[in-house]
């Protein structure tokens, strides 16, 4: 990883988290318009240049703005996001949803996957070491632009109906108490592209273990999107103590 300067950790920052809300290439008279930058947009410009050199953002074929490249989006994820903690009354709200379906397993499950979907707007899957595989919010996808392109929701839709791709991907990741964010060709060859993958492993006491995540664009709100895998995967571990 290069070592960046203040301001093009700035300039990346604002640029990636408009990309996030817009879907759009992001110029520099934007970013000098819309984020206090303390600099001209002369300046920004040649520090995007600079960025896209050390492989952080990338041109794309319809605007002379930039995108984030998988490695930009990484950075901004480890080094510069802030999470969004969900509140106590989000957290309540949440296991109310699912609590009349705690004492059945495979129902419990499924319904949280319901919910991470309504909450993320996006894809959520949870799987299991018995081979349960759940999948909710195929509609939330028609939402985002990157879908527009039926090549690139016809790639998802194939890769969700492969369990077992999923599950290689979970299989290459060795820590457990981590929220794992997988980009770029960290999703394999059949993911390799505009998308994105929030999960975290869990583990309950009669031993069964599964994942449960967002799948969806590169540009996930991940700030939102992390804590609220991360409370999915602990209520999971919580609830099924007492199955």
């Amino acid at each position: 990883m290069h070592d960046l300067t203040a301001r093009q950790v700035d300039i990346l920052k604002s640029l990636i988290e408009e990309y996030i809300e817009t879907a759009e290439a992001v110029g520099s008279e934007t970013l000098e318009k819309k984020h206090n930058l303390s600099a001209s947009p002369a300046t920004i410009r040649n520090e995007m240049v600079r960025l896209t050199e050390l492989g952080y953002l990338k041109k794309t074929h319809v605007s002379a703005g930039r995108v984030p490249t998988s490695m930009g989006m990484k950075f901004y994820v480890k080094q510069l996001m802030k999470e969004k903690e969900l509140s106590v009354a989000e957290e309540v709200s949440l296991k109310e949803k699912v609590w009349d379906l705690r004492e059945k397993e495979r129902e419990f499950l499924k319904e949280v996957t319901r919910t991470l979907a309504q909450r993320s707007k996006a894809l959520a899957i949870a799987t299991t070491n018995e081979g349960d595989f759940f999948c909710a919010g195929y509609a939330n996808i028609l939402d985002m632009p990157e879908f527009l392109d039926i090549d690139v929701t016809k790639n998802l839709l194939e890769a969700v109906d492969q369990a077992e791709y999923l599950q290689s991907l979970f299989s290459g990741q060795t820590d457990d108490n981590e929220i794992h964010i997988l980009l770029g060709e960290e999703l394999g060859p059949r993911l390799n592209g505009p998308y994105g993958f929030v999960y975290k492993r869990y583990h309950t006491p009669m031993k069964l273990t599964g994942e449960i995540g967002v799948l969806g664009p590169a540009r996930l709100n991940y700030n939102y999107i992390v804590p609220t895998v991360r409370y999915f995967g602990s209520l999971i571990e919580e609830i099924a103590k007492g199955w």
